[in-house]
């Protein structure tokens, strides 16, 4: 068996209180949500937006996730679903699909920060930071709990892990694609490209375009490194996550779009008025 660069070794598992056990990986996922909340207030202050107004966004943002994951789930296990459909009431079978969470989270969430005193547009440019540093460090946070393994690799950067567990992926052992590290280390880096060109003038409207051009290119990524899962394909060389994925970059991508042409055209002069109709009869001159 090829042997992996990186070998993980250690309990992912941490007692802080009595016979409670926490994974690592939750306490560093708590973590990333609660320094996302925190860029997200700091942002509202800067924009002049109520910074307490993110905490009924956040909770809003609550039961979009839930449903769009859990149609998402079902999409990716039609044929386990499709035999009990109340089993997606339960929470103790299966999980939740993160793009569709994502949908789903930004619908619930949106029509939160519209009933608040503020363009949506504005909270949408609040949210591009936040959303894309939770989704990027969260993917991080897999590797702790082992999480999130692509396809067995010989690759000089597999991963493994031969700690005594349990780790959340089958056959962890097995030196594989760190499939989860790629997409986070992926997501952060568009979060510091969009950094980068915030700072460089772009996106100067505030109409929410840059948020969704943060998640079309993230949807994007995800399709990329969704090769490398140990999901199986359905179409298109795609796997169902693959393929929910790039439904959603094109999706933000027409929004994005929609929203640049549109105020460009509102903004364009209108074409000069040429009177083509015949003068009366009666006030025809003639030069003979």
């Amino acid at each position: 068996m090829p042997i992996a660069v990186l070998v993980f070794i250690f309990d992912p598992f941490v007692q802080p209180f009595g016979d409670l056990l926490v994974r690592w990986g939750t306490i560093a996922l708590a973590i990333v949500f609660a320094m996302a909340l925190v860029t997200a207030g700091i942002f509202a202050r800067r924009e002049h937006l109520r910074a307490d107004d993110i905490a009924f966004i956040a909770v809003g943002i609550v039961p979009g996730a839930i449903v769009g994951g859990r149609i998402g789930f079902a999409l990716m296990h039609w044929s386990v679903v499709s035999e009990d459909f109340l089993s997606l009431l339960d929470p103790s079978v299966g999980g939740l699909e993160l793009g569709l969470a994502v949908v789903g989270g930004t619908i619930s969430g949106s029509y939160v920060a519209s009933l608040l005193d503020a363009p949506t547009g504005r909270w949408f440019h609040l949210a591009t930071t936040p959303v894309l540093f939770a989704l990027g460090a969260g993917k991080l946070t897999m590797v702790l709990t082992g999480a999130g393994q692509g396809q067995p690799s010989t690759a000089d950067w597999a991963t493994a892990y031969a700690g005594p567990g349990p780790w959340a992926s089958l056959g962890p052992a097995i030196p594989s694609v760190p499939s989860q590290a790629f997409e986070g280390i992926a997501t952060l880096g568009i979060l510091v490209v969009l950094t980068v060109a915030l700072m460089l003038g772009a996106f100067r409207r505030r109409d929410g375009r840059v948020f969704f051009a943060g998640l079309a290119a993230w949807a994007l990524a995800r399709v990329i490194v969704s090769l490398t899962w140990r999901d199986p394909i359905v179409i298109g060389g795609l796997n169902a996550g693959g393929l929910i994925a790039l439904g959603i970059s094109v999706a933000c991508s027409v929004i994005v779009v929609a929203q640049t042409v549109g105020p460009m055209r509102a903004r364009r002069p209108p074409p000069p008025q040429v009177d083509v109709s015949w003068p009366d009869p009666g006030t025809r001159t003639s030069r003979w």
